[in-house]
């Protein structure tokens, strides 16, 4: 059974996404610029992806290699060429068309021919013993869903048990959006080249993109030179964003922080969020909620400071506090929507998650000192769509979010997207599928309330704060696997991701205690 999870070498990949739009136009600018022709940058990526494939299955004796009517179909050309050359049987079917191939295309091509290769056509029956299938079919253009006969083609590959390589992006993936339209290719690796695209890192991309290889095809002198719309962002820069703390800071000097939730049987909710601001670094943790709720929580808790939340409490506590959190628990009743009126003129750092999202889609406004930390069903709502438009462009529907409710937006899930009203753009390169469960939004609200509270700003603790909480789960998740993960099972490894300086020690005693 093949492991679709992606995965990667987080030294080898970039921190810097291009849009998919640009990519083509930079590819041909980089190349004259070094005096590269077109057909040089497709060698170099057959040859990446030739190495990939011999590195991952040295054992393998016989390639499907599946080629498009485009340059993506021409790096495959490539690969079954350098593939023949060293003994390996290679099959490769190929998408015939009326329209002339590219130029660099046809060369590779022609190439593969003068090889002694042979080109079938894709309603071939597939022979009986293939090793790896390499997926040259469709490229980063494509902007809908796979036309037949590609699509059945796709669909084949998918059903056989030989591990796919995708080249540059598995096909029926778009690269832009990471949405999948129709027909979409599972990939054991993907080996993509020049730049990342959005679409191998949030949408489907973690179900269908395996494990992840970048290979900038020697561009990466003129690429570090040009402005960068999106960045990547994972637990790498943890050490930017969490310096050492000075030896004589006080608890003062983190930040008072104030967390509002927790109606009638949804106490779970606030706790969990003031503990992972604790976790998190915060200085002083108050928490308003219900009078039952108390009792337990500060049993559970009680380094928290706990109270009822009045109209005088809340007053009293907002003048005191640095930072608030609203919403985990919330609910959407008269007493939550007090609350809230209470809250949404509050001056400072301040973070809405969960029902406070629900009733501000009911009662939208625009606020610069806030951060909202939407699911797409809730970011659904607050735009007045549906969760499928969300979810068809996540890094849109962050921008759109952010132009009509201002500050900072997170738009959570699997490749997690932060914008912000000064255009600033990142995806979270963390985190994994044992965080589908419930409280998770609760941990990271508090998280991201307790970096606002040590002073980074709205963008800045939201993108540090969204890496935290996945990195946590990544070190959860490696040593338990993903199923079974509960949310304040992170408090065990939160403490150590924010204290970066002794991170690598814990991962050491990670790997020597994981089974």
């Amino acid at each position: 059974m093949t492991d679709h999870t992606m995965k990667k070498n987080p030294a080898s990949i970039p921190h810097s996404i291009w849009h998919a739009d640009d990519i083509k136009r930079a590819e041909r600018e980089a190349a004259d610029s070094l005096g590269l022709t077109l057909y040089e940058l497709m060698l170099r990526a057959g040859e990446a992806t030739f190495k990939v494939t011999c590195d991952a299955y040295p054992d393998s004796r016989h390639w499907l290699v599946l080629c498009g009517h485009g340059n993506n179909g021409g790096d495959g050309y490539v690969v079954a060429r350098l593939a023949k050359a060293v003994g390996i049987n290679v099959t490769l079917l190929a998408q015939e068309s009326d329209k002339p191939l590219p130029e660099e295309a046809q060369q590779a091509r022609d190439a593969w021919l003068n090889a002694g290769g042979v080109i079938h056509a894709p309603d071939i029956i597939w022979p009986e013993k293939v090793d790896v299938i390499i997926d040259g079919l469709l490229g980063t253009g494509l902007q809908h869903a796979p036309r037949a006969p590609l699509a059945a083609l796709i669909e084949l590959a998918n059903s056989h048990p030989a591990p796919v390589v995708a080249i540059d992006i598995p096909s029926g993936l778009l690269a832009q959006t990471g949405a999948t339209p129709g027909a979409v290719m599972s990939a054991a690796h993907t080996v993509t080249f020049i730049a990342l695209k959005p679409g191998l890192l949030t949408g489907k991309a973690r179900d269908v993109t395996g494990h992840l290889h970048f290979n900038a095809l020697g561009l990466e002198t003129w690429l570090a030179g040009q402005e960068v719309p999106v960045q990547r962002f994972d637990a790498s820069q943890l050490a930017h964003w969490l310096t050492p703390r000075r030896p004589t800071s006080h608890k003062g000097s983190h930040g008072r922080l104030v967390i509002i939730g927790g109606d009638h049987g949804t106490a779970g909710a606030i706790r969990m969020a003031g503990e992972a601001a604790l976790r998190a670094g915060a200085g002083l943790v108050k928490v308003l909620t219900r009078s039952e709720n108390i009792a337990p929580i500060l049993t559970a808790r009680p380094e928290l400071m706990v109270d009822t939340l009045t109209p005088h409490a809340l007053e009293e506590n907002l003048e005191w506090a640095d930072v608030v959190v609203i919403g985990p628990g919330l609910g959407q009743q008269e007493w939550g929507k007090k609350a809230l009126q209470k809250v949404e003129n509050f001056r400072k750092p301040m973070l809405w998650d969960a029902d406070a999202l629900n009733l501000l889609a009911i009662n939208p406004d625009k606020r610069h000192n806030r951060v909202i930390t939407p699911h797409p069903g809730e970011a659904a709502r607050l735009l007045g769509c549906s969760i499928a438009e969300i979810e068809d462009d996540r890094l849109l529907s962050a921008q759109r979010l952010v132009k009509r409710y201002g500050g900072v937006v997170v738009l959570k899930g699997a490749g997690t997207v932060v914008a912000s009203e000064q255009n600033a753009l990142g995806i979270i390169d963390a985190g994994n599928a044992g965080m589908a469960s419930g409280g998770m939004g609760d941990v990271l609200s508090g998280i991201i309330g307790a970096l606002l509270g040590q002073k980074l700003t709205p963008y800045d603790a939201a993108c540090a704060g969204c890496v935290a909480h996945g990195a946590a789960a990544d070190v959860l998740a490696a040593r338990f696997g993903t199923r079974g993960m509960l949310a304040t099972d992170l408090f065990t490894t939160l403490q150590r991701i924010v204290n970066p300086d002794v991170i690598d020690v814990y991962h050491d005693e990670s790997s020597n205690s994981a089974t």
